[in-house]
């Protein structure tokens, strides 16, 4: 192949690293340099197999690339020895001898990280009135008769109206009438039968069968998550998580429509990866919990817009830009094998919950389903923070909802130092306001930093970066302790009292660790935060503006990330309004617990369908003061709004406060100064 250039550009996912090295340097050694996260025992002899990676295909107009396979160099005889004993996905190549002949990017497969991702979404604990879409009878059917002309379906529907009082059943699947007749000579014409809503029968089994299970899916656009639950008692059997594959299409979920507006068919790619992903996971819970395949005849699920079309099958080009128009916006019910899902029975029935508007999605309508606002008389606002966080506003009277575009700086990403939430990542962090030195914890170790114990086990597991809670924390102390002004700067008058505070060029940054990993917080990280929060809150004051209201009486952080953000350091750097911090709940996977409340009480599908109806869509993108409250956000934690709960919990923010016009006024000064002398 003629190399063009000396160098090439390399991006990683999901981890967002990227960077240029000379063409010929192996892709294994570009990740070892940008702190990527790959495993590697044999020292790139391709013996161990544990750095496989893939590469994606297509335009990139993040970066402005066109990625290739034929931008790496083919396989060579140790990847074809590694295939030959133990077998290489024709997609994926041995980061050790896949050497860089052009730019591309790079997915990192869980299988091959070795911190793998923490997958935060485990099943909620919540009293769930129990009345399943799935219903299992068993019958004893009359034998033929010669006199009797009815054909063996509609003698076990006599059955089942006799028996169970089963009336107006009239419905089944094809696939189990093929199998009607083996079964019910199979079973003595006794047989288990399990009917969809009291509409259709989905199968049969020979004789008694007592067992019945659903999955709950919530497909977000950084992870999935799936919670196996018996159908009879709605016990959770198993939970389990894993990362979207879609993130090597794009880090958000603009840069993926993106790339299927760049690339002719790029939708199918996207498509078949969360669905095998979806399937693999649900196989995952299956056989950890032992149960058959065949058993599991329900699934609910719930997702973004974006992730709600792709597990459609439909290309979600049209919520690229305005009007944002869904293909559809009601609850849905399919078979498994009409979205592709085979590790399931394959006449599984799969409800997908409603969605609200073109970038407010079921995901929104499970929290809605799990929180329950429009059952209360107190002012509830629902955040639910991810790369696209949606807000919902209101009580029993009138329910309003909004999208804001915070981006992935919370999860970690455009953070010079962060990572996904995963062993060796700082969540947890303390400044003295005296000494600035900072204490922390990470992922995966008990002990603070500076407790006994701390230094072996970050030994073992490694001090790795920090992740998106942490990150919020991290602001929130250097906020308090003075390090950060209101304004966003590090002040770096502060170098002269420590070390921690460094000149970066025109700016300054503050060292948090200084090992293996260096890790600091650079101005950069600090701007990417106060984007992503000032979009956050300018959402939320917009709702309340169209609300008429000026405070709310309680606040829900839903989400996996919310659920492990402080709520302290949530409102110290004005993610969200004031409010007191006793009213403020971590609500965990909200959106999971609405999709297990739709698996198991079918009356509660027909309920959120209902709601979703009702809710006022207010539309960020095309509201004059949503820039208003955008710019006044900037500041930490807000140019003008008051935070009287706030700062009688934490009276350090007064002090912080106060101080802001002084340091402002300082600063003018020391401007004019520098321009009188210019």
């Amino acid at each position: 192949m003629p190399l063009k250039e000396n160098s090439a550009f390399v991006a990683f996912m999901p981890s967002g690293r990227r960077g240029r090295f000379p063409v010929g340097t192996p892709i294994l050694d570009c990740a070892r340099q940008l702190g990527v996260d790959i495993d590697s025992v044999c020292g790139g002899r391709g013996i161990c197999g544990r750095c496989q990676v893939v590469v994606a295909e297509g335009e990139f107009s993040k970066h402005g690339i066109q990625s290739s396979a034929t931008n790496i160099s083919p396989r060579g005889e140790p990847e074809n020895l590694f295939d030959a004993r133990k077998g290489l996905a024709p997609e994926r190549r041995l980061s050790c001898h896949a050497l860089l002949w052009g730019d591309v990017v790079i997915d990192v497969p869980a299988s091959s990280q070795v911190h793998k991702q923490v997958v935060r979404k485990r099943a909620e604990v919540r009293d769930i009135v129990m009345d399943p879409a799935i219903r299992l009878h068993y019958c004893v059917v009359d034998e033929p008769d010669m006199h009797n002309p009815l054909g063996d379906f509609e003698r076990l529907l006599k059955a089942l109206d006799e028996q169970w009082d089963v009336k107006g059943l009239e419905e089944i699947d094809m696939r189990v009438l093929r199998n009607l007749q083996s079964a019910l000579r199979q079973g003595d014409w006794k047989v288990t039968v399990a009917v969809h809503r009291g509409l259709r029968i989905t199968a049969v089994w020979p004789g008694f069968k007592d067992k019945a299970y659903g999955i709950a899916l919530d497909i977000g656009s950084t992870t999935i998550a799936a919670h196996l639950c018996d159908l009879a008692t709605g016990e959770v059997l198993e939970s389990d998580g894993t990362m979207n594959p879609q993130i090597r299409f794009g880090e958000d979920l603009m840069s993926r429509v993106s790339y299927i507006m760049m690339n002719p068919g790029g939708e199918d790619h996207l498509i078949e990866s969360v669905r095998r992903a979806v399937s693999d996971l649900a196989k995952d819970v299956i056989d950890t919990s032992g149960v058959t395949p065949d058993a599991v005849l329900n699934m609910t699920v719930v997702g973004n817009p974006i992730m709600h079309h792709l597990f459609l099958g439909i290309n979600p080009i049209e919520l690229g830009g305005a009007p944002f128009a869904l293909a559809t916006s009601s609850g849905m019910t399919m078979w498994a094998t009409e979205v592709g899902l085979d590790t399931v029975n394959e006449d599984a029935r799969v409800y997908m919950l409603p969605c609200i508007a073109g970038h407010v999605g079921s995901d929104t309508a499970g929290v809605i389903l799990s929180e329950e606002p429009h059952l209360r008389d107190e002012m509830t606002l629902i955040v639910d923070v991810g790369t696209n966080a949606e807000i919902v506003l209101g009580n029993r009277y009138e329910l309003l909802a909004a999208s804001s575009p915070t981006g992935p700086a919370f999860e970690g990403a455009q953070i010079s130092c962060g990572q996904r939430a995963a062993p060796g990542a700082i969540e947890r962090l303390r400044i003295d306001p005296e000494t600035l030195e900072p204490r922390f914890k990470i992922i995966g170790c008990d002990a603070w930093s500076n407790e006994d114990g701390f230094d072996v086990e970050a030994e073992r597991i490694g001090i790795t970066g920090i992740c998106g809670s942490g990150i919020i924390e991290v602001l929130g102390e250097m906020l308090l302790a003075g390090i950060l002004r209101t304004d966003g700067t590090i002040d770096g008058a502060l170098a002269a009292r420590s070390a921690r505070v460094e000149s970066d060029g025109r700016t300054f940054s503050y060292l948090i660790h200084n090992g293996e990993s260096r890790i600091s917080v650079t101005q950069n990280d600090v701007r990417a935060i106060q984007l992503a929060k000032a979009a956050l809150y300018a959402g939320a004051a917009l709702l309340m503006d169209k609300m008429a209201v000026d405070h709310v009486d309680r606040i829900v952080l839903a989400g996996a990330f919310g659920t492990h953000i402080d709520p302290k350091y949530a409102m110290v750097l004005g993610m969200i309004p004031d409010c007191g911090l006793d009213r403020v709940y971590a609500a965990g996977n909200a959106a999971g617990t609405g999709a297990r409340i739709a698996l198991l009480n079918q009356q509660s599908r027909d309920d959120i369908q209902r709601i979703v109806k009702t809710i006022t869509k207010v539309e960020t993108a095309v509201e004059p003061r949503f820039q208003e409250h955008f710019v006044k956000a900037m500041a930490l934690p807000h140019a003008d709004a008051a935070y009287p709960q706030l700062e009688a919990e934490v009276p350090e923010l007064t002090k912080v406060r106060m101080l802001a016009p002084v340091l402002a006024k300082a600063d003018e000064g020391r401007r004019r100064r520098r321009r009188s002398r210019a």
